[in-house]
């Protein structure tokens, strides 16, 4: 009988400057979550379209690469799985709405938030939507 491959949850990173992008994946990686790390919405929704049920957590800038924003990612990815986790970043007061259960994070926010965020988002997909303490 053979053992089961532990659970791993996946992250989307969407984010045009590179450096950051490099960070938040370096930072979930060593969570032991994988990433797939896109720099625009037309990228990041076709990842969507075909894993967005695989996915634990999404991370955006508010200003991206391309014609779309991270809000507006923000309400596709919540109709494509309304159970992923979504942080929305932006050095910029926001004006826009967020779907519910989204969370908005000014920049500059500490690394260790997103460690910390993605492990109880983990920890929720695993234990069917308890969090921990």
């Amino acid at each position: 009988m053979g053992q089961s491959k532990p659970y791993r949850a996946t992250a989307l990173i969407v984010e045009d400057d590179p450096m950051q992008r490099d960070m938040l994946s370096l930072l979930l990686e060593e969570s032991d979550v994988d990433v797939i790390e896109c720099e625009s919405a037309e990228a990041a929704e076709l990842v969507l379209e075909r894993a967005a049920g695989d996915l634990v957590l999404m991370l955006t800038d508010v200003q991206l690469a391309g014609n779309m924003d991270g809000v507006e990612l923000a309400h596709i990815a919540r109709k494509y799985n309304p159970e992923i986790g979504v942080i929305v970043t932006s050095g910029k007061p926001l004006h826009q709405e967020l779907p519910d259960g989204v969370q908005f994070w000014a920049k500059p926010w500490a690394p260790l938030d997103v460690i910390r965020e993605a492990e109880r988002m983990v920890y929720a997909r695993q234990h069917g939507g308890e969090s921990r303490a």
